[in-house]
């Protein structure tokens, strides 16, 4: 893994903490940063707005109290109807991420109602609304010294294969490689470093039991199912994909992203870190 060195970064969801409504339990941040820490990981994502902090001298405290700087934060936004309100909550979120010291905003265009269970179809004149809202939050960022990349993810409106190739022709926003999230698209990670791999500026990794993925679950029961596997324990070829992103030129973040969702606390030392451990095992392993 020399050549990853400082480049492998983590993520409250692998601890079960997500923006998206009766996702689960929540742990506490000062215990799902410590045990992050513990792993060896020097740098995280932010998670749900707040979850750190309310205000970006609280992040940076709570960050460097666990010997962790921050790489950037998910921010899910209903593009194909977005309202001034909508765009000011982003605003809001992309200034404390700045002024938490992150470099990349990880934009997805979400549903309506802010779950991921079910598709998002869009209209032409929904399409177009898209693009304007995106162009618009690429600049946002930008000026607030932030990397805009667009993460396709399940149940939003860039999902599908079709999507994902009428994004890259309709907008120059920089990539979010989600490896799970892309394949359960319909789209490879290879098919996507192939066609587009100078515009990838973000990675979350992510394995993937496939047979889970075809039981025709809502996705957060396919997730509580174990959706999501420890590196090399899916059927994704991780070690390969790392392989072709970086022959494509991909220098920056590998973020291991588990999504999970908790009923109860684990106890200390058990529970979502084990699976981290052997993501990081796997890594330093195979990479």
């Amino acid at each position: 893994m020399s050549g990853l060195a400082g480049r492998i970064g983590g993520a409250p969801i692998s601890w079960g903490v997500c923006e998206a409504p009766g996702w689960g339990l929540e742990l506490p941040a000062d215990r799902v940063l410590s045990e992050m820490s513990g792993l060896g990981l020097e740098a995280t994502e932010l998670g749900p707005t707040g979850y750190l902090g309310k205000e970006p001298t609280e992040v940076r405290e709570l960050l460097s109290r666990n010997g962790l700087r921050l790489i950037g934060g998910f921010l899910p936004v209903p593009m194909h109807v977005a309202t001034a309100a909508d765009l000011d909550e982003a605003v809001a979120a992309m200034d404390t991420l700045a002024a938490a010291g992150a470099t990349v905003v990880v934009l997805a265009a979400r549903s309506t109602d802010g779950s991921y269970d079910h598709a998002v179809s869009l209209t032409e004149a929904e399409w177009a609304t898209l693009f304007t809202t995106l162009a618009t939050l690429q600049d946002l960022a930008r000026e607030r010294g932030l990397l805009p990349t667009l993460h396709p993810h399940v149940g939003t409106a860039i999902e599908s294969r079709e999507a994902v190739l009428r994004l890259l022709d309709g907008s120059d926003v920089p990539i979010c490689l989600d490896t799970g999230h892309l394949l359960l698209g319909g789209m490879r990670p290879e098919e996507l470093i192939a066609l587009a791999g100078d515009r990838i500026a973000h990675v979350h990794l992510k394995d993937v039991d496939t047979s889970v993925a075809g039981r025709g679950l809502a996705y957060i029961d396919a997730v509580r199912a174990g959706l999501y596997r420890p590196l090399g324990d899916g059927d994704l070829d991780i070690p390969g994909i790392i392989r072709s992103l970086e022959a494509a030129g991909y220098r920056g973040w590998y973020v291991m992203e588990q999504d999970c969702a908790l009923h109860d606390a684990p106890p200390p030392g058990e529970g979502p870190v084990g699976d981290v451990r052997r993501s990081v095992s796997y890594l330093k392993e195979n990479v």
